[in-house]
């Protein structure tokens, strides 16, 4: 604080100081002090030698070189000391954990000009589909604007990994075969729409001719069922299904965690903020699948918003969080639940 250092045991209502010198914050001018002295300080100052309190300029009143104190002052008042936040041999920074503006600061605040951080992930998106049209064209009967696309590159970019390419294809295999190919140098390869069970649906197929292994087929998660996960050569494909809520939930319950994991995060920091909320409506789930319930955390409290149907991207642009809903499971309403937030 801006006042005085004092000896603490020297003051009380009325007492009066000398003032022998002043030290403002930066080089410490080696001062010292005792009993029946004061030293005039400024925040962020170094504590001159026999000082063992601060009374702030708002509680004394000065005649010269001489202040009198207003009231009582107690033993380490307003003092910060050595190690009281951080201390020699405190581990600041753990293998895995994210770098954050905070973290920055923290690293600063030691002397730290550089750190070295997990490996850059490099990442492509295709999307797939005759009835896609990119935003600002003009719509074709049975067509539809092509919002995965952005919205898979928002998501890839808040992770993280850098955004190689964005390119899209007609339900055509041969078209979809070359854009595969070309992507396949980059780390992660995500493809949205064209991994489910349909006779227009090319992506299993021509990734199995290319070469690549498939993992995963079909998830039991809703919405998302229709989701692939494969390797072809160094680079690992991620199939989204062409709904964009169910794209979105399977990107961040899927995909963001492995482009987490590829860029040297700890297994910690995976999975989104859980946090508990009241319930404010009843849910249940009769179904075979857990099913992520899209809503509003504000306040404490979780609301679903909108229609939960896979389609419905204006509820999903409301929702800032999701709720799993495990099999066979009922929520009661006002019960506490642990919702995932991601904004």
């Amino acid at each position: 604080m801006d006042g005085y250092a004092v000896v603490a045991k020297s003051c009380g209502p009325g007492k009066r100081l000398c003032v022998i010198g002043e030290q403002p914050a930066g080089v410490d001018r080696l001062l010292r002090l005792s009993a029946g002295e004061a030293v005039r300080i400024f925040t962020g100052a170094p504590i001159p030698a026999g000082a063992d309190a601060i009374v702030m300029q708002e509680d004394v009143k000065r005649d010269g070189d001489e202040i009198t104190i207003n009231g009582d002052v107690d033993h380490g008042a307003y003092i910060r000391r050595r190690g009281c936040d951080l201390s020699e041999g405190q581990r600041i920074v753990t293998l895995g954990e994210r770098i954050r503006s905070v973290t920055v600061g923290l690293l600063a605040s030691q002397g730290f000009a550089d750190v070295e951080v997990g490996g850059e992930v490099g990442a492509a998106i295709v999307s797939t589909g005759d009835e896609l049209a990119r935003p600002g064209e003009s719509l074709q009967p049975g067509q539809i604007y092509d919002s995965n696309s952005a919205l898979v590159t928002a998501l890839v970019q808040r992770s993280g990994a850098v955004l190689k390419s964005v390119e899209h294809c007609p339900d055509d295999p041969k078209s979809l075969r070359e854009a595969v190919a070309r992507t396949a140098q980059n780390h992660v390869v995500i493809i949205s729409g064209g991994v489910s069970v349909g006779e227009h649906d090319f992506v299993q197929a021509v990734l199995r001719d290319l070469g690549a292994k498939i993992d995963i087929w079909r998830v039991a998660i809703k919405p998302g069922k229709p989701f692939l996960f494969g390797r072809l050569g160094t680079a690992l494909v991620f199939g989204l299904p062409g709904n964009p809520v169910s794209a979105f939930v399977t990107f961040q319950r899927l995909v963001r965690p492995s482009l987490l994991k590829m860029m040297g995060a700890s297994d910690a920091s995976l999975d989104l903020q859980k946090i508990s909320a009241k319930l404010i409506v009843d849910l249940h789930n009769d179904g075979d699948r857990v099913h992520y319930v899209r809503g509003k955390f504000e306040k404490g409290e979780f609301s679903p918003v909108g229609r939960q149907e896979s389609h419905a991207i204006f509820g999903l642009s409301q929702s800032n969080a999701m709720l799993p809903v495990p099999v066979g499971t009922e929520f009661k309403k006002n019960s506490l639940v642990d919702v995932e937030v991601w904004d």
